[in-house]
């Protein structure tokens, strides 16, 4: 369906949902592009927040602070971060701790500016060059991709502003435009996007940072809008991803076709990743100490793919 390496696990879902749809209509209208162009993503307003955080720390603060949060194991964080929840208001803890707090560590050592931090926050695997063969020397840097083109002239000074503006040349017409398109084309349906109307986005372009961002609410003009027609208990929600569990099949009835394309002899002949990092995560996911879904899935994806393709 996909004809590439395609690692959005929220394709299958997609697909399905898809296909209920082609049951009663030909055409359907869906709403990608609003968190690119009105600011919905959470790293918009978190990933400033963060940095905001680390920018002062000098370098040898930063790696004690990696080793510290590093030595209380995934399970002792979420054990603390578990009482803490349920002191929050529904919706505001924040879920798997320990694996968000695992992550944050191993950002402290690499991470040199905000730039640097959207890229590892839209990273799975944090140093390519340590994993995929051939990537490049620096196992720190970011091989020669997208996300490394040079940005406009005017326009970019706030980071949430850059970030944007990345995610709308990479991650939304490769990842999300990509995904609903094909997922619907194999059925037949015809998806349209009037996010994308050309005078809707030049008109988000105009609009000013305060007016999709402010404090931790992102696409704040479009909510303006909405309270006008919708309930508003419709709308202020959690965001959440159009997931499915992936992560507990790859422990259960997917364990052995993964097992099979993960195999260290399998990757060592096949000679486009170093199998070491991979066997580890993959045994860290088996032993549930770690969630290493979409880290691995990305891994799996291009095996399938290359295992059909052969």
């Amino acid at each position: 369906m996909y004809d590439e390496p395609f690692a959005d696990s929220s394709q299958i879902p997609t697909h399905l949902v898809c296909r209920a749809a082609r049951q009663q209509v030909t055409v359907a209208l869906s709403g990608d592009a609003g968190d690119e162009l009105f600011g919905g993503y959470n790293r918009y307003f978190w990933g400033p927040r963060i940095w905001n955080r680390l920018a002062w720390m000098p370098a040898g603060v930063r790696r004690a602070l990696d080793a510290a949060i590093s030595a209380v194991p995934v399970a002792g964080w979420d054990a603390l971060g578990r009482p803490l929840n349920a002191l929050l208001p529904a919706g505001k803890g924040v879920a798997q701790a320990g694996d968000k707090a695992h992550k944050l560590a191993a950002r402290l050592d690499s991470v040199r500016n905000m730039d640097d931090l959207y890229l590892s926050l839209v990273s799975e695997w944090q140093n390519p060059a340590l994993v995929v063969r051939g990537a490049g020397v620096d196992p720190v840097v970011e091989p020669p991709c997208l996300l490394g083109d040079p940005l406009p002239d005017r326009g970019m000074q706030a980071s949430q502003l850059r970030m944007m503006y990345r995610d709308s040349m990479t991650y939304l017409p490769d990842d999300i435009l990509c995904k609903v398109d094909r997922a619907a084309m194999a059925v037949s349906l015809e998806t349209r996007v009037p996010f994308l109307d050309h005078r809707v986005a030049e008109l988000a372009w105009r609009l000013p940072l305060h007016m999709k961002v402010r404090g931790n609410e992102g696409k704040w003009a479009l909510r303006q809008v909405l309270y006008k027609h919708v309930p508003r208990e419709l709308i202020e929600r959690p965001k959440a991803g159009f997931g499915i569990p992936v992560g507990q099949w790859l422990r259960g009835p997917l364990r052995e076709w993964a097992e099979a394309l993960l195999d260290e002899q399998r990757l060592q002949a096949e000679g486009y990743f170093y199998p070491a990092p991979i066997r580890r995560k993959w045994a860290e996911h088996l032993g549930g100490r770690r969630d290493h879904t979409t880290s691995l899935w990305a891994v799996l994806m291009f095996q399938a793919w290359l295992e059909a393709n052969a």
